[in-house]
């Protein structure tokens, strides 16, 4: 009997659970659906596409994924203040909000608010768990 391993261009089902190197769980499908993407099709990070690749269904691996195969380094210079008339007016801009930043080339910036003063907000355009190395779990489900 041939037993078939995810690889390149198949379309599988996985569950996931991912935490940083504290512990700190950011992410699992465990109690939901399970996660359905081709991999190396760009659909996840890379790391993420390698956890799987060569796995046989009902197999389970943890697999530990540095920056540059997750969400990148972060960047200083995507940390940037703001001036508050440069929001819309009345704005109340709270800190750890989202807010879209639509750029001159068209298009849109996702940036979280890191403080707030009377004349100027910071903002931080880096991906949440840029920098972070994450630990991911998985467990492949079914390859379509």
């Amino acid at each position: 009997m041939i037993v078939a391993q995810a690889k390149a261009g198949d379309t599988v089902k996985v569950h996931y659970t991912g935490t940083l190197q504290d512990g700190t769980v950011f992410d699992s499908s465990v109690d939901g659906e399970p996660l359905s993407f081709t991999i190396d099709e760009g659909q996840v990070i890379a790391g993420f596409d390698r956890a799987v690749t060569g796995l046989n269904v009902g197999q389970s691996r943890v697999e530990t994924i540095p920056p540059d195969e997750a969400y990148g380094a972060r960047k200083p210079e995507l940390v940037v203040t703001l001036p508050k008339e440069h929001l819309p007016e009345g704005a109340d801009v709270q800190v750890g909000q989202t807010l879209e930043l639509h750029m001159q080339d068209g298009n849109v910036l996702q940036a979280r608010v890191v403080s707030v003063s009377e004349d100027s907000i910071d903002i931080d355009a880096n991906h949440p768990l840029a920098g972070e190395t994450l630990i991911f779990e998985v467990e492949l489900v079914k390859i379509n």
